[in-house]
């Protein structure tokens, strides 16, 4: 009898395959997901006002009746975590596609350019890597606050400026890895080969070059979510972010920090859901880079 043909494998199974063997990433990535699914679905099953007050029931330790507490007002706390995790999860991913944007375009150019284009975008990539972020994020903010405000709204006006300060400085690793990505990848046989039948420059980068590029990218975008998550919770903590009415993880974190000794509880919970979505998405980041790399075995 014949032996049947071996069944090929997309590189995405894979993948796939491979990640599934980092038990660390793996189970990170259904954490993570549980922790999505939380702030998407759970005020619409927890159907408690973030700002409901009630002075009876303030600095309350966590119940039955408000599961994580309560603040200073009364208001529950577990309702203002679930409705601040889609902001802060929205900074972060917002910022993230931003940063791999900028980052992406800029070293595709930089990585098929010669000459002086290439060495007039690397001389602006290291002048925003030199420059000294938190200060400038801190005068940025001051400086455009109350015209986007003004322009947009409150909460839309402070999530863009939040999004646009945070993204604007996290796309220069990104640019230079693609770059070195390119310079590595525009000389192999099938570029060649493309570039021989008659192919243009754009072609060559969005149907051959930019896929093989695409591992390293998405590492540097699960690191950029976490990096923007600190970033915006930072912010708040600072008191430089979202207004005190608009209850992110940073910000609940800012308001509870005066009451450690009184009601713990008001800081603690904000903490671990930053702590939980940053970690997990640091293993996922590994696993994808394990996963991705065709010159590690697993």
């Amino acid at each position: 009898m014949a032996a049947r043909p071996a069944k090929s494998t997309s590189l995405w199974a894979e993948a796939w395959r491979r990640f599934k063997r980092h038990r660390l990433a793996y189970w990170s990535l259904w954490l993570l997901g549980a922790l999505v699914a939380a702030v998407l679905i759970g005020p619409l099953v927890y159907k408690v006002g973030i700002n409901d007050v009630d002075f009876a029931q303030k600095l309350a330790t966590p119940s039955a009746a408000h599961p994580m507490g309560t603040d200073d007002l009364g208001r529950d706390l577990l309702a203002r975590v679930l409705y601040g995790g889609r902001i802060s999860l929205a900074v972060g991913l917002a910022a993230m596609l931003m940063a791999i944007t900028v980052g992406v375009t800029i070293g595709a150019v930089a990585g098929m350019a010669r000459g002086w284009v290439d060495a007039a975008l690397m001389w602006v990539t290291d002048l925003f890597l030199s420059l000294p972020q938190l200060p400038l994020l801190l005068l940025l903010i001051f400086l455009f606050r109350e015209p986007l405000k003004q322009a947009f709204g409150l909460e839309v006006g402070i999530f863009i400026l939040i999004v646009v300060v945070i993204g604007g400085f996290r796309w220069m690793p990104v640019a230079r890895l693609v770059r070195a990505q390119f310079f590595s990848l525009r000389e192999k046989e099938f570029v060649e080969a493309a570039r021989a039948l008659g192919a243009s420059v754009p072609r060559q980068v969005v149907r051959h070059i930019l896929p093989n590029s695409l591992g390293p990218v998405i590492v540097a975008g699960t690191i950029d979510i976490a990096a923007a998550i600190i970033a915006e919770s930072t912010l708040s903590f600072l008191g430089l972010g979202f207004p005190p009415d608009v209850p992110t993880w940073g910000r609940i974190l800012y308001d509870g920090r005066d009451y450690m000794d009184l009601a713990m509880h008001w800081a603690l919970f904000p903490g671990i859901a930053i702590f939980l979505t940053v970690l997990t998405i640091n293993f996922i980041g590994d696993g994808l880079r394990d996963a991705l790399d065709p010159r590690r075995v697993l």
